[in-house]
């Protein structure tokens, strides 16, 4: 017993070390500049809501966001799409090829993109994308696509075949059979691919602000970013501009998070 209440003592511990960054990311971005130099641990007395108003137009995070989210967005459909077709080939088939290609896949895991970050940049900028949310789409579809073919292929490998194989002898094609009944059951996996690839995507920093610095579609971070060395002194402006470019982020773990543990747990038996 004595046993049981130190576990849980230490996990209360564990979790309040880990939520107190987050009280106090929120407690700042609610407290005006007076709270924060006299009382800046207490809770807002009382809580305001300028910052937000305030960092949302002089950061110009409508925008961001926006192209945020059309990045991240399209970025998703990209590698749902291509990952899954990807690893139904690679999971199913028997040959030497097959097994090549799944090594190769995971190559691209091993290796860091950042070797590759010169070479990239020049092929982003012949083809004229630099600057462009198609660029940063076709760049983060190629550096994560890897990784989402080694999730859905683990995932595919612990399904039966005879889900496809009944469907096939019915009439369908390959592709009928994928789609119609061995991606619906994806549906564990697809949620990890989407949760982990959109937090990925969503809070690069390095990235965005290479390809995209100057053009005038920045993505969250690096606005956030210039946002915090301009409003460097105002601490409530800068925890409110934080706030709002993790907000949506955080809402989509929230709906799909259910699904990263049992996505990892079933995907991870091939």
């Amino acid at each position: 017993m004595r046993r049981t209440y130190l576990l849980e003592i230490v996990m209360v511990a564990v979790a309040v070390a880990f939520l107190f960054p987050v009280y106090t990311l929120i407690a700042l971005s609610l407290k005006d500049p007076a709270q924060i130099s006299q009382t800046p641990l207490a809770l807002p007395a009382p809580p305001t809501l300028d910052n937000f108003a305030k960092a949302w137009s002089a950061a110009a995070l409508g925008p961001s966001l926006v192209n945020s989210t059309v990045i991240t967005g399209v970025s998703l459909v990209a590698l749902v799409a291509l990952g899954s077709f990807a690893a139904y080939f690679l999971a199913r088939a028997q040959s030497r090829l097959g097994y090549g290609l799944y090594i190769l896949f995971l190559l691209g895991i091993v290796l860091p993109f950042q070797l590759g970050m010169i070479p990239l940049y020049e092929l982003v900028n012949d083809l004229g994308l630099l600057g462009t949310h198609a660029g940063m789409i076709l760049f983060y579809t190629g550096i994560q696509l890897p990784f989402t073919v080694f999730l859905y292929t683990g995932f595919i490998r612990a399904l039966p075949r005879d889900y496809a194989s009944a469907a096939q002898i019915d009439g369908a094609s390959h592709l009928t059979a994928f789609t119609r009944v061995v991606f619906p059951l994806l549906r564990p996996i697809t949620g990890t691919v989407l949760i982990l690839n959109a937090v990925f995507v969503w809070n690069d920093f390095f990235t965005p602000l290479l390809y995209l610095g100057g053009s005038g579609f920045e993505t969250v971070p690096v606005s956030v970013f210039a946002f915090v060395g301009q409003y460097v002194s105002d601490h409530g402006l800068v925890f409110a501009g934080l706030v709002l470019g993790a907000l949506p982020i955080v809402l989509v773990f929230l709906v799909l998070q259910r699904y990263v543990i049992k996505g990892f747990s079933s995907g991870l038996k091939g």
